[in-house]
C-alpha cells in the first residue's frame, strides 16, 4: 500500500512541477526578463533566452508533463492491480484523475500564474539543461508540426497597449497622472504634423532683407521673438533668420547701416506633412530651434520651434512676454469665423 501512495505521490509532483513552471514561463512579462536581465545574473540571463524562444522549452515541458502523467498512470494502475487487485483498478484511476487536476494542474498553474517571476527564475537554468538533452525529440516534433505551426509572429506589444497600462497604472497608482499624461502625448508626437503646431504665415514676424538695421529698428524692438525670419520680395521667398540678440548687439556697437541679410543665418525648411517627432529629430541634427514650413506649392505656410514641439510633450509652455497663452489656437478661431 505505502508503495501505491508513493507512486501517487511521485505522479502528482512531477505533474505539479511541469505545470506550474509552464504557466510561470508564460506569465512573466518579456519586458520585465528583459529588464532582470539587464542585472547579468545567470538565471535572469536563462529565463530571457527561454522567453526569447519558447517553443523548445515548452516543447520539453509538455513532454515531461506527459510522461509524468502516462508512464505513472500506467505504473500507478500497475502497482493498484498487484496490491488491491484488478476490481480496485477503476477507482485507482478515478481517484488519480481527480488529484491530478487538482493538486497537478489547476493549483500548480494558478501558484505559476502568481508567483511567476520567482518561479520563473528558479527553474530557467533547470529547463534550459532539459531543452538541450531533448533536443533530438523536439526538433522531430518540430518538423512533425511544422506546416500547422508556421505562421506570422505577432508583436510583443503595441501601442494602444502601452496606452492602455499607462492609464491602469495611473489609476492604480503605480505612476502618478503627469507620468501617465506624458506617456500619452509621446504618441501624439507621430500622429501631428508641422501643419498642426506651425504658427501659420497670417501671424508670422518677418523683416525685409534689404532694409537696414536702423529702418528695421523699431520693428526688432517691438518683436517678442528672439528668432525673426527674413524675406525678400514676399513672405515666400524665405532668405534666412536672424537672431534678436544678434541685431540688438549690431545697434549698440552703431551698425544701423547694414542690410538685414547681413545678419541671416541660412533657413531649414520642412514640407507640412512632416511628423513631430521627425521635426524632433531636424532641430536635434540641425541644431536649429525654428524651421520654414512650406505648403504644396513651396510657399511658406508657417514656422515651427522647438518650443512649438516640446508643448506637444509637455502642455502649452508660456513666458513673461506672452499676453495669449495658446496664439494657434486664437488664429484658427479666427480662420473658422473668417
Amino acid at each position: 500500500m505505502i508503495q501505491l501512495l508513493i507512486a501517487i505521490l511521485i505522479v502528482l509532483i512531477s505533474s505539479a512541477l511541469c505545470s506550474s513552471t509552464e504557466a510561470a514561463l508564460f506569465s512573466v512579462p518579456l519586458v520585465r526578463v528583459r529588464q532582470l536581465g539587464e542585472t547579468r545574473k545567470p538565471a535572469a540571463l536563462a529565463l530571457l533566452k527561454i522567453r526569447q524562444k519558447m517553443s523548445r522549452p515548452i516543447a520539453t515541458i509538455v513532454i515531461l508533463n506527459n510522461i509524468a502523467n502516462i508512464v505513472g498512470s500506467i505504473a500507478v494502475g500497475g502497482i493498484a492491480i498487484r496490491v488491491l487487485g484488478s476490481q480496485w483498478l477503476g477507482m485507482v484511476s478515478g481517484l488519480l484523475t481527480f488529484l491530478v487536476i487538482i493538486f497537478a494542474e489547476i493549483i500548480p498553474k494558478t501558484l505559476g500564474e502568481r508567483y511567476a517571476e520567482r518561479i520563473g527564475l528558479v527553474v530557467a537554468r533547470p529547463v534550459l539543461f532539459l531543452t538541450r538533452i531533448f533536443t533530438p525529440l523536439v526538433w522531430c516534433i518540430e518538423k512533425l508540426t511544422a506546416p500547422i505551426a508556421r505562421g506570422s509572429r505577432y508583436p510583443v506589444t503595441n501601442e494602444a497597449e502601452i496606452r492602455l497600462l499607462a492609464h491602469i497604472g495611473s489609476q492604480e497608482g503605480l505612476i502618478n497622472k503627469r507620468e501617465s499624461d506624458m506617456i500619452q502625448r509621446v504618441f501624439r508626437l507621430n500622429d501631428l504634423t508641422a501643419d498642426d503646431i506651425m504658427t501659420p504665415r497670417v501671424n508670422l514676424t518677418y523683416l525685409h532683407g534689404d532694409r537696414t538695421l536702423g529702418e528695421a529698428r523699431s520693428a526688432i524692438l517691438a518683436s517678442q521673438h528672439s528668432r525673426i525670419i527674413v524675406i525678400g520680395h514676399s513672405i515666400d521667398h524665405v532668405q534666412g533668420i536672424v537672431f534678436k540678440n544678434e541685431l540688438l548687439a549690431a545697434m549698440v556697437e552703431g551698425k544701423y547701416d547694414q542690410p538685414i541679410i547681413s545678419f541671416a543665418h541660412e533657413p531649414q525648411f520642412v514640407p507640412q506633412s512632416t511628423h513631430a517627432d521627425r521635426l524632433l529629430e531636424v532641430f536635434q541634427r540641425t541644431r536649429r530651434h525654428l524651421v520654414v514650413v512650406l505648403d504644396e506649392f513651396g510657399g511658406t505656410a508657417g514656422v515651427v520651434t522647438l518650443e512649438d514641439v516640446l508643448e506637444v510633450l509637455t502642455g502649452e509652455i508660456v513666458d513673461e512676454t506672452d499676453t495669449v497663452i495658446d496664439l494657434r489656437h486664437v488664429i484658427r478661431r479666427r480662420r473658422q469665423s473668417g
